[in-house]
């Protein structure tokens, strides 16, 4: 017999899976991932574009059971974006009922305001270089909380110079609690992006995505 599962109560799921973080101030911790369905941006250099269609439709209840049984407290809900679904709400406030820490990484292309306080959002701000600086939901950076982070991924100096304007013009070091400087991979040089940092004397953490170091650049479900 099939079970229909109510239309507030759906997901569409790409994967769930533990790993370490490979990014963020939480790099290299144990984390189990719920990647999401669905994205309303197509950003130049998306490593994630297999999530733009498809998806098994899950019920939340579900997937917050499988995330408990894999026995690790540090949960991120990323896409994808999965906000574009809107019962990614209830997904993290069941999360967190559940006693996970819980991530989100968002685009800020859609409203944050929603997202439960407990939260530690992940705002990845689009450089010009994305082809979807336009959609940034400027809205967004007054509704961070201290404990957030704002990430920029940088595919050129041109980028890397709108980043270093932003993070100026919207204070972003004394809104958020890390601001995260990540090199597109194969595009711009960590070495380079250092030099940068420090001539700019930005307030920023340069990172580098620790599991396409690990494992090969393209590998899934790590």
């Amino acid at each position: 017999m099939t079970t229909t599962i109510p239309l507030d109560e759906r997901l569409r799921v790409i994967e769930v899976y533990t790993s370490v973080q490979g990014e963020s101030s939480f790099v290299g911790l144990p984390c189990t991932f719920v990647r999401l369905a669905g994205c309303n941006l197509r950003c130049v250099w998306c490593d994630s574009t297999f999530t733009f269609k498809g998806g098994a439709h899950r019920a939340i209840d579900d997937v917050v059971a499988e995330v408990s049984a894999l026995g690790v407290r540090l949960v991120e809900v990323t896409g994808g974006e999965p906000l574009a679904q809107r019962q990614a709400i209830p997904l993290m406030e069941r999360l967190i009922a559940a006693g996970h820490q819980v991530l989100l990484e968002t685009s800020g292309s859609i409203s944050i305001e929603r997202v439960p306080e407990a939260v530690h959002i992940i705002l990845d701000l689009k450089p010009p270089g994305s082809g979807e600086a336009a959609k940034n939901l400027w809205s967004n950076v007054p509704l961070l909380k201290p404990k957030d982070e704002v990430k920029f991924v940088l595919a050129s100096r041109a980028d890397f110079e709108w980043a270093a304007q932003v993070i100026r013009e919207h204070r972003l070091n004394e809104r958020a609690g890390e601001l995260l400087l990540s090199p597109v991979f194969g595009a711009v040089r960590p070495e380079d992006l250092v030099d940068w940092t420090l001539a700019e004397r930005l307030p920023a953490r340069v990172q580098v995505q620790l599991h396409k170091i690990i494992w090969p650049p393209d590998a899934r479900g790590v």
